[in-house]
């Protein structure tokens, strides 16, 4: 078949390449002069399999409250008058409950797994290199509140079998040489062992040479208009270039898209949260991760990449916007020089992407009730994660296979 990919994010990335193994023509098209350099270009590094729960949990709204006040709050919120925007705080917010909190991370976790097999096979066979290293993720509490508060998360862990082990500070020290600085910060942590880390931007722009000696076409600077439908069936793709003909189209295009899928009676629950990251370069390496640390405090993961630091973090809820906010700089500041002064930040580089989030947490992966046209997109902070799992899915169900997971619970429909 003639599938068209719309979107060269690490997640279109990975959808062509393994749509091309499967024996389709495939077309990828994007606005951008090259692979990832949107969303999947600056990421906090994290391939987190382990370390993954949705954001709707029971007590994020009073929490949520106290960060809107704190001087290096997690959450920024930019309220406007934009429906999209209100009926998706409306539903992340009736996801915050116990049983919504369980079935929820349980179907990331599902996901997650598949796609950490997925992602060792698929380094197997291609060799790719992209600054990656297999250390696990230390999830790092700096109070008893916190540490008390991670049980749900090990029961998750523990009822599908992911492999954890909770630490005493000494313990995170072993995980991290570097905290012995800071042995008085800590109270404790949650290693996930199975997580890895890498540059998601040299990963993407890998796979992509490797998806072209497959014989896929990328079509970049290329501006999408909007789909051809006819008779309730997708036919192709109208660009600023021209309309390309196909018999499937897989929607990849992160944040936006709702916009492109919304004129065809398509309610996507996919909005956009922004995300900001410094990438400092290594000075001291006594003092640098080995692998992830997330500091719950912050909600802010500093990642080892090579040579160099990766700090990422924050949701900042105000549309779509990639302006950049000094004060979001200094919060990552903040927590990169508390924990691991081993960077220069004056040579930091300052980025933002366009997270685009679900408000169950869970992307929406798999068919619409356009004949054709499949969805691979809402990956929120987890697309580099869940890429090459979503990534098999979408090419088993664009090829009528029956995929190695469920995912009927994945799809638009569970929106009703």
């Amino acid at each position: 078949m003639k599938v068209i990919v719309l979107g060269a994010g690490i997640v279109g990335v990975t959808s062509a390449y393994q749509l091309a193994k499967a024996g389709h023509e495939v077309t990828v098209v994007d606005r951008q002069p090259g692979p990832a350099l949107e969303t999947s270009f600056a990421n906090a590094g994290e391939v987190s399999f382990g370390y993954c729960s949705p954001w709707a949990a029971p007590g994020i709204p009073m929490k949520a409250m106290k960060w809107l006040f704190m001087q290096h709050a997690p959450l920024i919120l930019r309220p406007k008058v934009d429906m999209a925007m209100l009926s998706w705080m409306a539903q992340m917010l009736r996801n915050c409950t116990s049983a919504r909190y369980a079935l929820n991370k349980s179907r990331m976790l599902r996901l997650a797994d598949y796609s950490r097999v997925s992602l060792a096979a698929l380094r197997e066979e291609t060799g790719i290199a992209y600054d990656e290293r297999m250390q696990g993720t230390l999830q790092l509490f700096r109070s008893e509140a916190q540490l008390d508060a991670s049980a749900k998360d090990v029961k998750a862990l523990a009822a599908d079998g992911i492999p954890y082990e909770v630490l005493d500070p000494e313990g995170c020290i072993r995980v991290e040489p570097a905290l012995a600085h800071v042995r008085e910060k800590i109270v404790g942590g949650l290693l996930t062992p199975k997580d890895e880390t890498g540059d998601c931007f040299k990963f993407a722009g890998a796979l992509a040479e490797k998806a072209k000696a497959l014989g896929v076409a990328f079509n970049y600077g290329s501006i999408i208009r909007g789909l051809d439908v006819e008779g309730g069936r997708v036919t192709g793709v109208v660009t600023a270039h021209g309309r390309i003909a196909a018999d499937a189209v897989v929607v990849a295009l992160g944040s936006f898209s709702p916009l492109l899928v919304r004129p065809h009676g398509i309610r996507l629950p996919v909005y956009p949260v922004k995300g900001y990251s410094l990438t400092i370069p290594i000075t001291d390496t006594s003092r640098a991760p080995e692998s992830t640390v997330m500091d719950e405090t912050y909600k802010i993961a500093i990642t080892r990449l090579g040579e160099r630091i990766r700090v990422g973090g924050m949701a900042e809820i105000s549309g779509y916007t990639n302006d950049l906010g000094e004060p979001r700089r200094l919060t990552l500041q903040h927590s990169v020089t508390d924990l691991f002064p081993g960077g220069d930040v004056s040579k930091a580089s300052f980025w933002s992407g366009l997270r685009p989030m679900t408000p169950d947490g869970t992307p929406v992966i798999g068919p619409t009730k356009v004949a054709g046209l499949f969805l691979n997109t809402g990956h929120g902070t987890l697309g580099w994660t869940m890429s090459s799992g979503s990534a098999r899915l979408v090419a088993d169900l664009v090829s009528g296979r029956t995929p190695e997971i469920d995912a009927t619970d994945l799809a638009v429909a569970r929106y009703g």
